[in-house]
């Protein structure tokens, strides 16, 4: 489904990312993982048509994407949920969700799939006239995802899903990844929590300084003793 190579990205003098390649097939679950400043983020950025690269090839379902903007990318069924969240503070959970679907017009199934995100955060049903700038970080991470998936993507980029949630909620968070991702969509989840992220999907890349320094078996990543002692703490 996804098919990177030679990826440069470069911002603000930094040359972030330094051409590496990369594949996620369809309905598989990636991981991309690495310490703070790896270029893991980045490299979502580019994907998802945020950032310009300076280098390399993107294609998406067969089709070259590497100059297209995210607006287009999001119509093609390519969504990134950011680091941070980004939800619209002002707006409501249920107004978000709206913004979601902006570039559809097929008004039953936008209610259907409203319907579907309610059903995986039932939270956020409780909570949908709340503004969202007002909801918890754990709530607003479920809106950011609600808000992805109302683009009905094919392909969803994940950033650091877990940052700053309390235990309970992550494990909530990565309940609901996996339930995503048995409806079969397809999902490059970049996370801190590297043993967590490595235990849900099938394969894994190990990103340092820009570069991809590993590459395998989620389950071989697990039981690598650089990357227990690098990044599992072990």
């Amino acid at each position: 489904m996804l098919e990177v190579r030679g990826l440069s990205v470069s911002y603000g003098g930094i040359n972030a990312v330094k051409g590496i390649d990369l594949d996620v097939n369809d309905r598989e679950l990636v991981t991309l993982i690495g310490c703070n400043g790896a270029g893991k983020t980045t490299t979502l950025k580019a994907l998802a048509g945020l950032l310009r690269p300076a280098a390399g090839r993107i294609h998406y379902e067969g089709r070259d994407i590497t100059a297209q903007p995210a607006h287009r990318l999001v119509r093609q069924g390519l969504a990134l949920v950011p680091e941070g969240r980004g939800v619209f503070g002002r707006l409501t959970a249920e107004e978000n969700l709206a913004m979601g679907a902006y570039s559809r017009a097929d008004r039953a199934r936008i209610e259907a799939d409203r319907e579907r995100v309610y059903g995986l955060f039932p939270r956020l049903a409780e909570r949908r006239r709340q503004l969202a700038g007002t909801l918890s970080g754990g709530e607003q991470q479920m809106l950011a995802i609600g808000r992805a998936l109302m683009s009905r993507p094919r392909l969803l980029l994940l950033d650091e899903p877990s940052m700053g949630l309390a235990p309970l909620m992550v494990q909530k968070i990565f309940e609901t990844i996996r339930a995503i991702a048995a409806e079969g969509v397809t999902l490059l989840l970049v996370e801190q929590n590297a043993k967590l992220a490595l235990e849900i999907c099938h394969r894994g890349y190990v990103m340092e300084s820009g570069t991809i320094a590993l590459s395998d078996s989620a389950q071989a990543l697990l039981k690598n003793p650089q990357v227990r002692q690098a990044y599992l703490g072990e």
